[in-house]
C-alpha cells in the first residue's frame, strides 16, 4: 500500500516543525504533533474522495467543516497577529514566535473561543473524515481530537503560567472551541 512510504515522507516536515516540544509530554506542542500526524494519515488516505460525488451529504457537511476550519484559522491568526505582541520577554524555546504573545488576546474571535486554530483543527479533522467516513479513520478522527483538546488543556496550563489570574477570569468568560457551546 502506497499510503505509508507518502505518510512517513511527509511526516518528516510535521517532525521538523515539532522537534521543539516533541519529547516534552507537558508541552503542548506534544499532543499538537499527534494530532497534525492524524490529520495528514486523514488527508492522504480520503485525497481521491475530495471532489466525489460533490452534492451528496457527506460531501456537503464536509465542505461545511472544512468553511468553518478556514474561518476559524484566518481569524485566530489575524486576532493574534494584530493584538498578541509577540514578545522575546517571554521565554520558553519551545514556542515560536507567533505563540509567544506578550499581550491576552480577548477580541475578535477570542472573545468567544480561547484556542480558535486548535478548533480550527477539529473542524478540519472532521470535514476531512466526511469526504470518506469509514470505521478505521472514525478512531483516527477521534484521537485527533482527543490530542487536540490535550493541547489545548496544556496550552492553558502554560497561559496560566504566564497570564496567571488574568487567564483564569478569561477562561470563566469563553469557552475553549465552540462559542457558548465547549
Amino acid at each position: 500500500m502506497m499510503l505509508f512510504p507518502i505518510f512517513l515522507i511527509l511526516s518528516i516536515p510535521i517532525a521538523a516543525i515539532s522537534a521543539r516540544s516533541i519529547f516534552d509530554t507537558k508541552n503542548h506542542g506534544f499532543y499538537r504533533f499527534f494530532s497534525w500526524e492524524c490529520i495528514l494519515w486523514l488527508i492522504i488516505s480520503n485525497i481521491k474522495y475530495w471532489f466525489y460525488d460533490p452534492l451528496s451529504l457527506p460531501q456537503i457537511l464536509s465542505w461545511s467543516l472544512l468553511i468553518v476550519a478556514f474561518y476559524l484559522a484566518i481569524a485566530g491568526f489575524i486576532e493574534m497577529k494584530k493584538k498578541g505582541k509577540a514578545g522575546k520577554n517571554r521565554e520558553d524555546s519551545t514556542l515560536y514566535e507567533f505563540e509567544r504573545t506578550s499581550e491576552l488576546v480577548e477580541s475578535g474571535i477570542f472573545k468567544y473561543i480561547r484556542h480558535p486554530m486548535y478548533s480550527s483543527l477539529i473542524f478540519l479533522t472532521w470535514g476531512i473524515f466526511f469526504k470518506n467516513a469509514t470505521y478505521g479513520l472514525l478512531v483516527i478522527s477521534a484521537l485527533s481530537s482527543l490530542f487536540l483538546i490535550l493541547t489545548s488543556i496544556f496550552d492553558e496550563k502554560e497561559c496560566i503560567g504566564y497570564f496567571g489570574e488574568k487567564y483564569r477570569y478569561y477562561m470563566k468568560r469563553s469557552k475553549r472551541f465552540i462559542p457558548y457551546i465547549i
